[in-house]
């Protein structure tokens, strides 16, 4: 069983920056990472996620602006969020695949005012 623990999240003005992370327990593998969100009435969808071999993956839409990158402890990722945007606001979710298995973090909000 994996646990997640999400630090991070609040408010920022349109063109800062905020830092997400997140912790996972339980596994003794390094594993597959990652972060989602959800605005209000619209479906979760993937921001960002990071094998355990470094590969990153990003939506289109932060692309260039949000940056993904592991701890020295083991599965421990975070979620780099810069130049942030109005449309940015959502619940973000921390992410991870272990053993064919989904586990979910408990959400944090990120707001972003204009």
């Amino acid at each position: 069983q994996v646990q997640l623990v999400e630090s991070g999240g609040g408010l920022r003005p349109a063109g800062g920056s905020m830092r997400l992370s997140c912790a996972a327990s339980g596994s003794r593998f390094s594993i597959t990472m990652g972060w989602y969100r959800q605005a209000p009435g619209k479906q979760r969808e993937l921001v960002a996620t990071i094998t355990g071999g470094q590969i990153a993956n990003y939506a289109d839409s932060v692309k260039g602006r949000f940056t993904i990158f592991r701890a020295s402890v083991m599965n421990t990722v975070y979620l780099q969020m810069n130049s942030l945007k109005p449309e940015d606001t959502a619940v973000y979710y921390c992410n991870a695949e272990a053993m064919g298995y989904y586990y979910w973090g408990q959400g944090t909000q990120v707001t972003v005012s204009s």
